[in-house]
Formats: C-alpha cells, sequence, structure tokens
C-alpha cells in the first residue's frame, strides 16, 4: 500500500509530539507513526517535576498521553508503527513502516530519541522506575539526602556524580577500570569531592531491595586472584555508561556525528537533507531533556512549514 502525506513524523515522546502540534496547527496534516517506545524514554520516568506547565508534577506516561491528546485534538494522525526503511535519494522521499507499508513525504521529521545503555542485568529491568535511572538530571531530586550509586567512568558518568552530589548525602561512582576516562578536569572535580567515593575495578552484579533498590551487589577484580564480593547499601542506581541515538535506518544518507546522531545545521532542525527534519535525543547528545526535546520539536515543524511554503506547496 502507497500513500502520500505532506509531512510524516517518524517517533513520538516530546519532539514528535510537539512536532505534530505545530505541523497540525500550520494545517500540513501530519501523520505520526509512535515507534517501538510510545512515548518515548519518558514512559519509563515515574515522576517528572521539571517540565514547565505541571506544578504538581505528572508521571511520564500522562503526561506524555496529554501530548498525545493535544496532537489529536489538531488533528495529527496518529499510528502504531515502526520505520523499518527510509529512501531519501528522491522526492517525494519515501518510509517503510513494519517492512510492508510505503509511505510517501514531501517533508520528513526524524524524532526517534535515544535509547539508554544498560548493563543488562535483570534487576535493571525488575527494580525500573523503583530506584534504577538512566538520567540523573530527571530523577535526582527524588534521593535528596539518600545514598546513590552511579555507574560508568566517562565524562558523563562525572558529571552525573558531581549533580547527585549536590542532592544525596553519598554518591558512590562505580568504574569498571583502575581509572577514570573522564577529561583531567571532571576527574579532579570528582576525586576532590568529599560526598564522591570512587570504587575503582569495581562491576555491578545485582541489585537487591523488597519494594525498590536497596543495595548492590558488586565484585572488585572480577578474574583476578584477589576477587572480592562487596554489597554496598544505595537508595539509587544510575546508568551512566552512554546513550545510543535511535538511527541506524538513516545512516547510509543522513549525516551523524562519530556516536551516530543525527547532525542539525545552524541552529535549526535541518539536515543535510532539504525537507528532512531531526528533533529531541536522536540530535541531542547534550541535554537530552523533555524540555528541549519539545523545543526542538517546534522547530522542526516550523521548519517544515517554511520548507514547503518556499517550495509553494
Amino acid at each position: 500500500m502507497n500513500e502520500k502525506v505532506k509531512c510524516l513524523i517518524i517517533g513520538s515522546g516530546p519532539a514528535g509530539f510537539t512536532a505534530a502540534i505545530y505541523a497540525s496547527r500550520a494545517n500540513l496534516e501530519p501523520v505520526l507513526y509512535e515507534g517501538i517506545q510510545p512515548g518515548g524514554q519518558l514512559t519509563t520516568t515515574t515522576e517528572v517535576e521539571n517540565f514547565p506547565g505541571y506544578p504538581n508534577g505528572s508521571t511520564g506516561t500522562e503526561m506524555m498521553e496529554d501530548l498525545r491528546n493535544q496532537a489529536k485534538r489538531f488533528g495529527t494522525d496518529i499510528r502504531y508503527g515502526i520505520a523499518s526503511a527510509v529512501d531519501f535519494t528522491a522526492t517525494p522521499y519515501k518510509v517503510t513502516i513494519d517492512e510492508k507499508t510505503e509511505i510517501e513525504a514531501e517533508t520528513i521529521i526524524i524524532a526517534t530519541g535515544a535509547t539508554a545503555k544498560y548493563l543488562g542485568l535483570p534487576d535493571e529491568t525488575k527494580y525500573s522506575g523503583m530506584g534504577v535511572s538512566a538520567c540523573a538530571t530527571c530523577d535526582g531530586f527524588f534521593y535528596r539526602k539518600k545514598v546513590v550509586a552511579v555507574v560508568g567512568g566517562g565524562d558523563t558518568a562525572c558529571e552525573e556524580a558531581i549533580y547527585l552530589a549536590n542532592l544525596a548525602s553519598k554518591v558512590y561512582l562505580i568504574v569498571r577500570k583502575d581509572f577514570l576516562r573522564a577529561s583531567k578536569i571532571m576527574q579532579d572535580r570528582v576525586l576532590e569531592n568529599e560526598k564522591i567515593e570512587v570504587l575503582f575495578e569495581h562491576e555491578t552484579l545485582g541489585l537487591f531491595g523488597e519494594n525498590g533498590v536497596e543495595g548492590a551487589h558488586l565484585v572488585k577484580r572480577k578474574g583476578e586472584s584477589d576477587e572480592t564480593k562487596v554489597d554496598i547499601k544505595i537508595d539509587g542506581f544510575f546508568l551512566a555508561i552512554g546513550h545510543k541515538p535511535n538511527t541506524d535506518i538513516f545512516k547510509p544518507q543522513l549525516q551523524l556525528d562519530d556516536n551516530g546522531y543525527v547532525i542539525t545545521f545552524d541552529g535549526s532542525a535541518r539536515t543535510n537533507i532539504p525537507g528532512v527534519f531531526a528533533a529531541g535525543d536522536v540530535a541531542d547528545p547534550v541535554y537530552r531533556q523533555a524540555i528541549t526535546a519539545a523545543g526542538s520539536g517546534c522547530k522542526a515543524a516550523i521548519d517544515a512549514e517554511r520548507y514547503l511554503s518556499e517550495k509553494g506547496a
């Protein structure tokens, strides 16, 4: 089945739904496919308290439902489906959904997001939303004066540890190597912070707790003659080992940075392909917040409307 649309939005979440709201109001009649995780990463967060307009906070799922309903109210055609292939070699651009439905689109907004990297422990799933998080900025507030652990040894892990040290009573930084990979200035800040204890040559075996995370099982110097099992008591467990942007299907055609994030130009949502725009975490390796994703979704829709207007479409 082939279908032609003015504006196709790939992915949901704050970026996709905000783009849909603006595109609908601009009469672009957008079609939005929600992707592999309808609502995006925010649906894995229990409480959201830092998004403007929600003075009493909200759950990530409720907030995404609000944005979804707002996009629907203005006429967005919201569908379930996953983009499985794209062809940006000529206009109209072609996107295959679920390996069977081909959509031809005059403009495309990519809002496929990024996926946090996890260790692959069953306990990470077990305690999701109950002490396990991949975003200190999002969830750190809930651990004020509590004890937390951060996994990772790069700049991101050090930044998260320092951020959490301003809130928590103690922060463990769990580092697999016997050194930090972070920049020298970040290393110094971590090692000089009295609230942060770096556990070099430690790996996480699992988590424990009755109604949430209460501690972590670690192993020190795994595989060595002096291997030691260690338990630490913690209230929160933060992953800071990186994110993977969901850009695999775009790699042959879109310009990406070394980590796979879509490159946009001149502060806009424009990519290297005219008429193709990117919004949210798929193009943001720095901030990765719901509010910045929403703002970039607005930019993408406005850019798409201007592109069509200039073409006389």
